[in-house]
């Protein structure tokens, strides 16, 4: 089978990887290429273009890049008509991904889904789209099997790819003064959370502040916004941090969820474009934006979202955490829930067994 595979984020870089490590053991004789990062590149697969070529984040920053996006896809799609694949295979990033889900379809491409795009936050009228042009959809949170049924739909859920991945991190550490900040993994949203972040935690001088640096970015990159505060950047042990951590302050994302997994109490960050912020509140039909507060259905973990992501807010927040046992014992018990939810991990597999038509 020849497969192509587009990821165009570090955590679908990251998935990408681990479900080819589970495609060439169960299909060895597999041909895959792609579009995605490192980690895809490293299991096997050839990369035609890095994800550091495609985040673009928000409405505002989308309109000023619009050319290179359409380019993009130009490229995309004559690297897959070169290839000629028996599957594409699609890891969330649904501005792209859909419509590369279209145009394979219609070119009679089997279209295969891994990790669904938020339709139940907002665009629902997704759907139409995913129903017409995707073969099988790959689900990773427990609520989206119910919620695609709703609209005649039966999508597999795999489990959340991340749960293997922490499994993985089986060590116990002993807890540090650290306060963990993880600010994003793209520069925009970096250099607008990051400094706010690190003021922050100047009000904890007993504590230090180890930033996840991204693996798409640089060490140099980081280094301006450390001056004059007691911080490092460490890269390469975004686990290993989240473990040991006394509370961390991460920003809305995959990294919620990974905190969540790991028990770390953590106030859940995001400040954007205002303009693209504002244009998202008219659209976003969700109580939450976290994946923690959204699996539970409930404010488990503090957010702090635009106009509320503040120093001052951040500090009481932390200061309600650290003090605080009850508050803690609270959030350990919502994060005993969320474990219970997930379910029992198995991802990779059970999606490499999806797009090799074994299920």
């Amino acid at each position: 089978m020849r497969i192509f595979i587009i990821s165009g984020e570090a955590s679908g870089d990251l998935h990408g990887a681990n479900l080819v490590k589970e495609i060439k053991a169960l299909s060895p004789e597999c041909i895959i290429e792609g579009w995605g990062g490192d980690k895809m590149s490293n299991a096997g697969v050839k990369i035609h273009k890095h994800y550091r070529e495609l985040a673009f984040m928000g409405f505002a920053e989308v309109i000023a890049n619009i050319r290179t996006i359409m380019r993009n896809f130009d490229l995309c799609k004559s690297t897959i008509e070169a290839f000629q694949p028996d599957t594409l295979v699609l890891i969330d990033y649904p501005g792209f991904n859909l419509r590369m889900a279209e145009w394979a379809h219609q070119r009679g491409i089997r279209v295969v889904y891994y990790i669904s795009p938020q339709i139940w936050a907002w665009k629902q009228g997704r759907i139409k789209k995913i129903k017409k042009f995707v073969d099988e959809m790959c689900v990773v949170l427990p609520f989206e099997k119910a919620y695609y049924a709703n609209f005649g739909m039966d999508v597999h859920f795999v489990g959340h790819p991340l749960l293997d991945e922490i499994k993985k991190e089986s060590a116990i550490l002993e807890k540090k003064k650290v306060i963990a900040l993880l600010p994003g993994s793209r520069k925009q949203e970096i250099s607008t959370m990051l400094p706010i972040m690190l003021e922050a935690v100047k009000n904890f001088p007993s504590y230090t502040a180890t930033i996840a640096g991204a693996p798409g970015q640089d060490a140099s990159f980081y280094e301006p916004f450390l001056k004059g505060h007691n911080a490092e950047i460490v890269f390469g042990k975004t686990y290993e941090i989240l473990k040991s951590s006394t509370a961390g302050l991460i920003t809305s994302g995959t990294a919620t969820l990974e905190g969540g997994i790991f028990k770390l109490p953590q106030i859940v960050c995001y400040k954007g474009n205002p303009i693209s912020y504002f244009i998202a509140r008219q659209l976003v039909k969700i109580k939450y934006i976290s994946l923690v507060n959204l699996i539970l259905d409930k404010p488990a973990v503090k957010e702090l979202i635009q106009y509320d992501l503040t120093v001052d807010n951040i500090t009481s927040e932390l200061r309600s955490i650290i003090d605080n046992p009850e508050r803690q014992h609270q959030i350990k018990d919502d994060y005993d829930t969320l474990e219970r939810v997930l379910g029992s991990g198995g991802a990779s597999r059970n999606t490499a067994m999806v797009v090799l038509k074994k299920t």
